[in-house]
């Protein structure tokens, strides 16, 4: 088990390289943006170099070494990983031009955001690397069979960087304006910490929850069927909305700089976490021991935003 974690971890530790290795080669080259022709074209192009890198390194390279495993893990670790490398190459890229404050307050809060979603997915895991693959990965496996060799580039891959791509971009519109901080910056600042904090709160609930319930478990006692405690009495997937709340406070930024078409990113993420909400609570109703506890815990409680509990009576027990 040490032997694997240690060459998962390795790995997670190589495969960024051939990017960072670009980077410093020909887009930073001693900071000298005319070093050559294929640096001067990277000065021009920092949109389109950052899907071309994001294509080889992540889709094509992450794809391989996940073929190679027989485990697509790589690409939940770097969920957490690539918006703070995309916004340390925004910030560094020879055409940006940014407000001095706007950009520390960006890679501050990017950086907590990261560390906190770091955190959660390594605590998740067990503090171990590639344990397992994502949940809807594994269904998706047994649903494409044979031809899910290829169909996880797409699936897995391609469809990341959309994501990815899309809900960064704020973070290229902050590097290319130096229009002064404006109160709606300090409106978005507080949107982004609340979804952190609101997404810390509810992944730490969430834990404890799971932990508590595999003892409970593993002693041969009943196990609690639904979290209806803290804020997630308030909803049904706060660490959803804290998540949503973070990137739609980061896109405040783009609108205040006249981005204001940036919100098909968040939009777009907004849909899929929808998307999953559905196949999440799906998921739960399946399992017997608590279908019926959340059914009614559905009735209750607001899907995502947190929000007063409804007055709903208990179910009465049928006589025997």
């Amino acid at each position: 088990m040490a032997g694997g974690n240690l060459k998962n971890l390795v790995v997670a530790f190589l495969v960024p390289l051939p990017s960072i290795f670009f980077y410093l080669s020909f887009v930073r080259p001693g900071g000298d943006a005319d070093a050559g022709s294929l640096s001067s074209w990277c000065a021009e192009h920092p949109l389109l170099l950052a899907n071309i890198l994001f294509f080889l390194n992540v889709n094509v390279l992450f794809w391989l070494v996940g073929l190679l495993l027989n485990n697509h893990w790589l690409i939940d670790l770097y969920w957490t990983v690539i918006p703070v490398m995309l916004l340390h190459y925004y910030r560094g890229h020879p055409a940006s031009v940014s407000d001095a404050v706007r950009s520390a307050v960006a890679v501050a809060l990017t950086w907590v955001w990261s560390a906190r979603l770091t955190h959660n997915y390594l605590r998740r895991e067990g503090w171990e690397f590639g344990k397992r693959e994502d949940w809807r990965f594994n269904e998706m496996r047994g649903q494409y069979g044979k031809t899910w060799w290829w169909m996880s580039f797409f699936a897995v891959y391609l469809s990341q960087q959309v994501f990815l791509i899309g809900i960064c971009l704020p973070m290229y519109t902050i590097h290319s304006s130096n229009q002064p901080w404006g109160i709606w910056d300090a409106v978005a600042t507080a949107a982004c910490i609340a979804g952190i904090v609101i997404a810390h709160f509810a992944d730490t609930q969430l834990h404890k929850f799971v932990t508590r319930n595999e003892k409970l478990k593993q002693l041969g006692e009943p196990t609690v069927p639904t979290l209806e405690d803290g804020i997630w009495r308030y909803s049904r997937h706060p660490n959803y909305f804290g998540e949503q709340l973070w990137w739609w406070g980061l896109y405040l930024f783009a609108w205040n700089l006249g981005q204001q078409w940036m919100f098909v990113g968040p939009l777009v993420n907004s849909l899929c976490l929808g998307y999953v909400t559905v196949l999440v609570e799906r998921r739960m109703l399946k399992q017997e021991h608590r279908a019926e506890a959340y059914k009614l815990y559905q009735k209750r409680t607001s899907v995502w935003i947190p929000w007063f509990r409804k007055s709903v009576p208990e179910p009465k027990e049928k006589e025997t």
